[in-house]
């Protein structure tokens, strides 16, 4: 049995591991009923066009196709995923892995040229082929083998990390299109989120270079805290102020650029999940852990909506000015706030949890609640000398043990993993939902405002 990645020679399964014939087992489960799916696709209009007859019928071979994969995958995730990491011996992120999974299991997911097919779509013309790839997603994360290896290959740093490494090591100075990481000094890493036109809203652009940036504070001896803040606006609305983060852009969902394995995923698993764990490091001087991590500060100024809160959730240190405000509005627009339903509860409390996620309920930084979620409140014009006491407060060699074990405790690496399974399914049917596509398609059709204006453009 031999194992493909994209870009690598045929390798033998590792010695003396049980390797049963998947690819033989899938083709006899799935053949007749994923060529039903593309003879659909092929004779019925694009889906904007379809009546009702013709989308139940296609929606039903759809449902069909998935429950054998999901039951393919019941048994046999764990083979798959050996074959396609040779017996776990390759680290493959979720791109590639997704990748392999097309070359060798036809039709399990999509391959490269459906996935092109659907990126030059909008969001409401599309097949929904990403919803294959939750399936196979979930199994893999679901798996307590296969799960926990790759969140680890997640944890590694990125190639194009390790392309700026020593640029960024020499001159303290990595400039992107919408991070600029700049290390002064004090040992202090400062991520300024500048994407100065859209207030910060998140599209996969942004979430590559946050991780690039967050790559890099973590990997640099020299980095002692990192800070997250957003940078001055041009933004009409906001100009010359500092804001956060509006969330993610839901134009760019609307018109078809939000990818489930580029962002939802790969943000929730990548940057985020570094905050949190750190980044992997092997070598014989990480005999103590794999890892290499920090404390995180952030400071919000303007407001922390939807994707900009869920940031908060896992820094260590969370500012605040008195005019900010918080929210997380992604069930009202029809989608899943990332991890924040895991992380949100044992902050504020089931009941006000409730009341954020599912009401859409703000909480501005001056009220009770908001100290749940804030260490420290200021003026805005003290916000400048509240950050760097802050920072200072964080250097610390037991603050780093400290924050290492109690990340350990509130969030067991298992439960991270078995939330994320489920979110991998869940947020992929979502996206594919057609109140989301109806209420974002009014985002990208008769919303004047530039993506990320928090009157137009949502925040998920």
């Amino acid at each position: 049995m031999t194992t493909l990645l994209p870009g690598r020679p045929a390798q033998p399964a590792a010695p003396g591991r049980r390797d049963p014939d998947v690819r033989a087992a899938w083709a006899a489960l799935s053949a007749a009923a994923v060529a039903r799916v593309d003879e659909l696709t092929a004779a019925l209009p694009e889906p904007p066009a379809r009546d009702a007859g013709q989308r139940a019928e296609i929606d039903a071979a759809k449902d069909a196709a998935r429950a054998l994969r999901a039951a393919f995958l019941d048994t046999y995730a764990d083979a798959v995923y050996d074959r396609l990491t040779r017996g776990r011996t390759l680290s493959p992120r979720i791109g590639e892995l997704l990748d392999a999974a097309a070359t060798e299991l036809p039709g399990l997911v999509p391959d490269a040229a459906r996935l092109a097919a659907e990126r030059s779509r909008p969001q409401a013309a599309k097949e929904g082929h990403e919803i294959d790839q939750g399936v196979f997603l979930r199994a893999v994360l679901r798996s307590p083998v296969a799960g926990p290896h790759l969140l680890d290959a997640m944890l590694r740093p990125t190639p194009r990390a390790l392309a700026l490494q020593e640029e960024f090591t020499r001159t303290g100075v990595v400039r992107m299109e919408s991070v600029r990481l700049e290390r002064r000094d004090d040992g202090v890493a400062r991520l300024t989120l500048c994407r100065e036109d859209r207030l910060n809203a998140e599209d996969a652009r942004q979430v590559d270079d946050m991780e690039t940036a967050v790559d890099l504070a973590l990997l640099d001896p020299a980095v002692r805290v990192g800070l997250l803040r957003g940078g001055e606006m041009s933004h009409p609305r906001y100009r010359g102020r500092r804001v956060f983060s509006a969330g993610i852009d839901l134009k760019a969902l609307s018109s078809g650029d939000i990818p489930l394995a580029g962002f939802l995923l790969r943000r929730e698993l990548g940057y985020l999940h570094k905050l949190v764990r750190g980044v992997r490091a092997d070598g014989p001087g990480h005999w103590h852990t794999p890892y290499v991590d920090k404390p995180w500060l952030a400071a919000v100024d303007g407001f922390a909506i939807g994707g900009g809160t869920q940031v908060l959730l896992v820094c260590d240190h969370v500012l605040a000015a008195a005019d900010a405000y918080l929210s997380l509005p992604a069930a009202k627009e029809g989608i899943i706030p990332g991890v924040a339903n895991l992380r949100f509860t044992r902050y504020v409390g089931p009941r006000a949890a409730r009341q954020v996620i599912l009401g859409g309920r703000r909480i501005r930084a001056s009220e009770p609640d908001a100290r749940l979620l804030v260490d420290e409140v200021v003026e805005p014009e003290e916000m400048d000398a509240a950050v760097e006491r802050a920072l200072a407060r964080l250097d610390g060699d037991a603050v780093l043990a400290n924050r290492r074990m109690l990340n350990l405790a509130e969030e067991p690496p298992d439960a991270f993993r078995a939330y994320m399974a489920e979110f991998a399914l869940q947020q992929a049917l979502r996206v594919y939902g057609q109140d989301v596509i109806d209420k974002v398609g009014r985002f990208g059709a008769d919303r004047p405002g530039p993506p990320g204006d928090d009157a137009t453009a949502g925040h998920g």
